[in-house]
């Protein structure tokens, strides 16, 4: 199996996961775990899919996709009906659902030979769709706009990364492997230190009684 099968897989099983422990903090049942779990795994392919115009959507013709995201949430549900999952478990789960989706991402906007900057695009948009998906279906604020954590910017360096190593002839998985540690490494960095970009504040003026 091509490595990027196996990347897209493993994807596809982490974002399983986080949507299980997602939906398992709303107390939702399980179909309704199944069903988040389902929609976080593939949401994000599915919509560079569809803007790419590329047909069959990859889950549709190829089972092992469905296989996997089901064991995955099973094996899941499982576990965390005997034990705890630690506290920071499903931003673990998160981060590195999204450094293996957006470089999936990438690698397939460059196959269908984009400009780098839609690979980019397209890269991002594999890796966080998925997730804001379960966060709206489980009533939460999606985490690319939650303040204080840089996420999204962790998706673009990750894929800028991949583009230029793959661009510059660096052979073999370093390209994912840099790409996808860059990810995960800013995300990990940004939680435990509060690294995050600056923020725009706009400040109203309140009229004064006599301008009412």
């Amino acid at each position: 199996m091509a490595l990027l099968q196996w990347l897209n897989l493993m994807g596809e099983a982490v974002f399983a996961v986080s949507g299980v422990l997602a939906a398992g903090r709303k107390r939702l049942d399980l179909l309704g775990v199944l069903v988040i779990a389902t929609v976080t795994a593939v949401g994000g392919g599915t919509l560079r899919d569809l803007l790419l115009d590329r047909h069959p959507i990859f889950w549709f013709g190829e089972g092992e996709h469905l296989v996997v995201i089901a064991g995955a949430a099973i094996l899941t549900v499982i576990y965390v009906s005997f034990r705890r999952p630690p506290d920071r478990s499903l931003v673990v789960a998160d981060a590195l659902g999204m450094a293996l989706f957006t470089i999936v991402g990438t690698q397939i906007a460059l196959a269908e030979e984009l400009p780098a900057v839609i690979a980019v695009i397209m890269g991002v948009i594999t890796g966080v769709a998925g997730g804001v998906i379960r966060d709206v279906l489980t009533a939460e604020i999606p985490m690319i706009l939650r303040q204080g954590h840089l996420y999204a910017t962790a998706a673009i360096t990750g894929s800028a990364l991949y583009v230029v190593l793959v661009a510059a002839g660096v052979p073999g998985p370093v390209p994912v492997v840099v790409g996808m540690g860059a990810i995960v490494l800013l995300r990990f960095v940004s939680i435990s230190f509060g690294m995050r970009l600056p923020s725009l504040v706009v400040t109203d003026s309140t009229p004064d009684e006599g301008e009412r």
